[in-house]
Formats: C-alpha cells, structure tokens, sequence
C-alpha cells in the first residue's frame, strides 16, 4: 500500500494560509467580507523597484544565477546591515534566499541534528514549530503572558536551556503580537546565549514598522560574541511590500551560511534573478516609500486599538511594530450566540466570519487559543467597518 511520509503527514498546515483561502473564496462568490487576514502590506511595491525588475528582464537577466545570491545583491545587504544596523559583514556571510521563510527554513536545516533543541516565545508565528520539527529538531515553547509584553525573560530561557540547546529564535517585532523587545532583556539573552554557546535566529522581517518613536534594536548589536553566533534575518516583503517576489537574506556564521548555501543548490538553486534585480533596487534607492508606509500603519494601528477600546470583554496589547493586533476574545468564550457555541478561537473566528462576514486568524495556529490575530493592513475605511461588525457580533 502506497503511503507518505511520517514527517508531512506530521506537519500542520498554515492557519493562516488556510483560512485566507476560505475568506478569498468567499470574496470570489461576491459576499462582502472585511479581511484582516492579510500578512502582507496592501500598498503597491514602489515604482522604482517595479521598474529595475523590468529593465533586468528586458536587458535579459532572466538566466540561473549563483545558488546563494547575485554578488551585487550581497554587497547591498552588506551595506544594510553596516548601513541601518551597525553591523559589519562580509559577502561571504550573507545568502539570499526564496522569502524570510525560506531563509529560517534553511538556517534550522543546517545547524539542526535530530535530538537539538530550539527555544522560542508562544505566541509564535505558525511556521516556526512546524519548521523546527522539519529539521528533525524539538521546539521548546515558552509561554509569555500580555503582562510580559510577550517577550521571553531571561529567567524562562535560563529554566530551559540544557546542553541539547542548539538556537533560541527572536521576533521583533513580532507576528503575531506586534511586540518588539527591549534593549535590555535582548542584552540578557545574548548573555545567556553566548555563556551557553548556541545560535540566535533574530526575525527581524518587521523591523522598519516601528511606531511611537522606537528604533530598531537588533539582539547581534551587543557585541562581536554575540555578533558571531546570531543569524539577522530579513527580507524585502514586508518593508517594500514585495511579499510576492519572494526574496530574504540572512547574514550569520559563514560556515553556516556555506552550509545553507550547499542544501539551497540541492533544493531551489537562485531565488528568481528579476527578483533579485529588484531586491538591489529596494535596497539601493530611496527609502522614503518605506517611512511613507510607516506612517499609514502607525495610523491604522492607532485607529484599530481606539476602536477595540470599544469592545467589552475584549483586552490587547497596543502593537509596538509589525502590522497586526492580537486581542484576547476568551472573556466571550463559553457563550452561545446565533445558536453557535464559542469555546475557543477557530470557533470565534468562523463564527465572525460566517455570521458577521469579517476574516481573522484564530489564535490557536500561534499556541495562544485565547487570542484572535488581525491585520491592520487595510484601509481605515475597512478597519472601521469590520470593527463595527464584530462589535454588533459580540452584542448578540
């Protein structure tokens, strides 16, 4: 009898792929739904970025490039790096790779052996304990509360690692939540990391949606030690809003960067050469469509926790970064509305979708079942319409 593997049979599906998919059906067949579902900003990558992509395809760079990257690329991120992050890289300690995604995939391929640990905070993006079993590697999840900004503390990472550590990942800012670190407990853990002697995948995908005045403060800025076992990861899609392009980067211990280079030869080669034409263009040029794009989130998200203020029974974290909010809905747990019991948050989410027609991401792909993750990646029109639905909703 023919069957599948155990690890893709192990493997959850995305919640948050799958329930967009749901949500654009539904949009297909005409219903007028309010998607805060989106992980993607809803503004057109810019006209700079969208021309040096064609000019690479009419001049003809549309060929295989080298597996880990164009060199001119590299030496962009190089500069990025030296540029907005203080940090000093060489071109061999950088690969590009197919997204953000790709490039912490790859990471936790070529530094995981079966039996390694990896240390990350709950509530987490859905990728990162499917991605860590993938590398045949056990995730060790530490449960952070609202009260703790949902940053792991020290003392938490202290009562976990053991001498099966092999990497703690950071997000900041971070989906789902929308928390950035502070400078003082990213000090702590690089301490603890470097004393212990493992690695630190820093997810620094949203570091250029920061709000309320904040600057990005990356974990590998504390020092050469911690510098030289940390991973930067970041990437074009959310800063440009390029999400479709699908170009990451990382830069981290060239040995393990040769050692990602070695799995991506055998397994995408080149992220797309236009692509990478592109990536060189975002990260060259002007940088005013970024803060452009700032400053409409940062108005979103004061627009969207002024209306969930609104809400009873609802409570959150005011985003610091990021584009999301992450409000806990389990006061309304337990309840029976329009016939429907709500006992958690698939429950929640399919009932808003179906009954009040708004989409979310139940909270539970995130191991944090009390919660619902929204984007605020939409308009201020849409934000106030899909809060006046699940305002209505709830008072059922």
């Amino acid at each position: 009898m023919l069957s599948l593997s155990q690890k893709s049979e192990s493997i959850t599906p995305s919640s948050t792929l799958a329930i967009t998919a749901k949500i654009t059906a539904m949009q297909a067949e005409g219903i007028d739904v309010i998607k805060f579902a989106a992980g993607e900003p809803d503004f057109d990558t810019p006209d700079y970025i969208k021309e040096a992509a064609i000019t690479a395809i009419n001049e003809g760079f549309t060929k295989y490039t080298s597996a880990s990257g164009i060199p001119e690329l590299k030496e962009a991120i190089v500069e990025k790096f030296k540029r907005d992050n203080g940090l000093i890289y060489k071109p061999s300690q950088v690969i590009v790779s197919c997204g953000a995604k790709h490039t912490i995939y790859n990471i936790l391929q070529s530094i995981c052996n079966p039996g390694d640990e990896v240390i990350f905070a709950a509530p987490y993006w859905v990728s990162y304990i499917e991605m860590v079993k993938l590398a045949d590697a056990t995730p060790i999840v530490i449960e952070t509360t609202a009260s703790q900004n949902f940053s792991m503390t020290s003392e938490q990472i202290e009562s976990v690692v053991s001498d099966k550590t092999k990497a703690i990942i950071i997000s900041s800012p971070s989906n789902p939540t929308g928390t950035v670190y502070h400078p003082d407990t990213l000090k702590q853990i690089a301490e603890i990391a470097v004393k212990g002697q493992f690695y630190v995948i820093s997810d620094e995908i949203y570091e250029s949606l920061l709000y309320d005045g904040l600057t990005h403060q990356g974990i590998a800025s504390f020092g050469k030690d911690i510098q030289d076992i940390t991973f930067v990861v970041n990437g074009v899609s959310k800063a440009y809003s390029m999400t479709g392009w699908r170009i990451g980067y990382t830069a981290g211990p060239e040995k393990a960067i040769q050692g990602m280079s070695r799995i991506q030869s055998h397994s995408t080669s080149n992220p797309t050469s236009i692509s990478q034409k592109a990536a060189l263009a975002a990260l060259s040029g002007s940088q005013e469509a970024v803060e452009t794009m700032r400053q409409a989130f940062e108005e979103r998200r004061n627009a969207i926790a002024q209306r969930f203020d609104e809400l009873e029974g609802v409570t959150y974290i005011k985003p610091q970064g990021a584009f999301y909010i992450f409000p806990d809905f389990s006061a309304h747990y337990g309840r029976t509305i329009n016939g429907r019991t709500i006992n958690g948050s698939m429950d929640m989410a399919a009932y808003l979708l179906e009954d009040a027609k708004v989409g979310v991401i139940p909270g539970n792909g995130f191991g944090a079942d009390k919660h619902l993750r929204l984007s605020f990646a939409i308009s201020l029109e849409e934000i106030n319409r899909g809060l006046d639905r699940i305002k209505k909703a709830l008072e059922r």
